[in-house]
């Protein structure tokens, strides 16, 4: 998945979340699943190294509250890469591309960049299908807090950089949790260790869309 917008505005949480979220993705897969092993990869725009003097290279400017493409490529691999770790999963792969150009007197880059989060895990054959939810059925919420945090993520980052209202932006950047993260995980392992006793009849991740978006799925996918 990716996690652009959070990262150009706030580089450190927006990729350690993007991470997070690809996290849960695996572990929500089926009726629980088990993340291995993550990647992380970025596009920015012209790297702009400080005393490096290029005579072809041109100012296109940028909006001022998204981070500059060094310091993306900075701060954004360490917060993935620190998600990953603090949450027990290594952090094995990636790719780093960075271009800006002017073709037919437009300007082409990556200002608002591209941070894809991705990985790979394992989960038992007979968990894969979800399977219908049952009357009288719990419906349960793992987490912590989220307080006033993240809102509006979802929708952020569907607007063009630098369109939408500067403190709306802020706000919509996430804040990682990997421990939490984590205890929620070894309540998912402990389940789908019991194999066709796993408790759990159907696992939907929670995104930017929050509540309202994981909860109505889950049980609408559930055939409720």
């Amino acid at each position: 998945e990716t996690h652009n917008h959070p990262t150009a505005i706030s580089p450190f949480p927006g990729a350690a979340t993007g991470s997070g979220g690809e996290i849960r993705d695996e572990a929500a897969t089926g009726r629980g699943a088990r993340p291995k092993a993550g990647l992380c990869g970025f596009s920015v725009s012209h790297l702009d190294l400080p005393g490096l003097d290029l005579p072809w290279r041109k100012d296109f400017g940028k909006p001022d509250r998204i981070a500059s493409a060094l310091d993306i490529m900075i701060e954004g691999p360490v917060g993935a890469a620190s998600f990953n770790n603090e949450f027990g999963r290594p952090n094995l792969a990636g790719y780093f591309r960075t271009f800006e150009q002017e073709i037919g007197g437009e300007a082409w880059g990556y200002h608002k960049p591209i941070m894809i989060a991705g990985g790979m895990g394992t989960i038992r054959a007979s968990l894969v299908e979800k399977k219908p939810l049952t009357e009288g059925a719990h419906v349960i919420v793992l987490g912590g807090p989220a307080m006033l945090i993240g809102l509006g993520g979802g929708a952020a980052s569907s607007v063009g950089s630098g369109l939408g209202q500067e403190d709306l932006d802020y706000a919509s950047v996430q804040r990682g949790n990997p421990e939490m993260q984590r205890r929620c995980q070894e309540v998912i392992d402990a389940c789908w260790a019991l194999g066709e006793n796993n408790p759990i009849l159907s696992v939907h991740d929670c995104g930017a869309g929050g509540l309202s978006n994981a909860l109505p799925e889950l049980v609408h996918d559930g055939g409720r």
